[in-house]
């Protein structure tokens, strides 16, 4: 019962990047930048982006989550999942708009993963010390 968050959210974060997968399709159409090009459009290229900056957040943040998880508390690993969410969603609808304004996302996503890997790390090393 308590791993529905986590896995919950899990399933999200696989839905927003399955999302920007959809949404560079669309954009490669729109924009005339066919396949395997990436840059021609800087709309097309902001999209595309943001697709990859979530994939390289998604490696760090789903074994963060379940290691959090695992160590600390599922309730807390799946708000602070929430958390995480919610900023790159921020972050991708900044982005898209403009470049420049994909900061506060970015911030509210990194430091909500910065959260889940201190907290699983101090969690694990305390469990070992314990002997646990």
């Amino acid at each position: 019962m308590a791993l529905h968050l986590p896995a919950i959210v899990t399933l999200l974060a696989l839905l927003l990047f399955l999302y920007s997968c959809m949404a560079v399709a669309v954009a490669r159409k729109k924009y005339g930048v066919a396949a395997p090009a990436t840059t021609g459009n800087l709309d097309f290229e902001r999209i595309f982006r943001v697709q990859m900056n979530t994939l390289e957040h998604l490696v760090l943040f789903l074994p963060a989550l379940w290691l959090f998880s695992e160590y600390v508390s599922p309730v807390w690993a799946g708000l602070v999942g929430l958390v995480w969410l919610v900023g790159r969603l921020y972050y991708a609808v900044s982005y898209i708009k403009d470049a420049k304004s994909r900061g506060p996302g970015f911030i509210i996503g990194f430091v909500a993963l910065l959260v889940l890997m201190i907290g699983a790390g101090v969690a694990i090393v305390l469990r070992m010390m314990a002997g646990l």
